[in-house]
């Protein structure tokens, strides 16, 4: 089976967001998926709130031979760090 990481399309006409999803690439767009990485939302104000990823899980997917679409590949560029930094713990201080 080809995994393709892509945007689902979700919300209604003139308020759409999309959900990042890993799925057979012969499904259609919006087609039975595999599973929910993260999320999409264009009409957020602020730049960097607008997407949501899981890192770990999209990591998975990518080390079992899953391929990004070109505009998902541009978020994990953009954005891969930043949440992989959130899932980490802090350091404990040591005195």
């Amino acid at each position: 089976m080809a995994v393709r990481i892509r945007m689902k399309v979700m919300g209604r006409k003139h308020r759409q967001f999309f959900r990042i999803v890993a799925i057979d690439s012969r499904q259609p767009r919006d087609g039975r998926v595999l599973e929910e990485l993260g999320s999409y939302d264009p009409q957020v104000k602020d730049t960097d709130a607008r997407v949501i990823l899981k890192p770990e899980r999209i990591k998975h997917w990518l080390s079992v031979g899953a391929l990004p679409s070109e505009q998902v590949a541009v978020f994990l560029k953009k954005y891969m760090a930043k949440f992989e930094q959130a899932a980490t713990p802090a350091e404990p201080a040591t005195t």
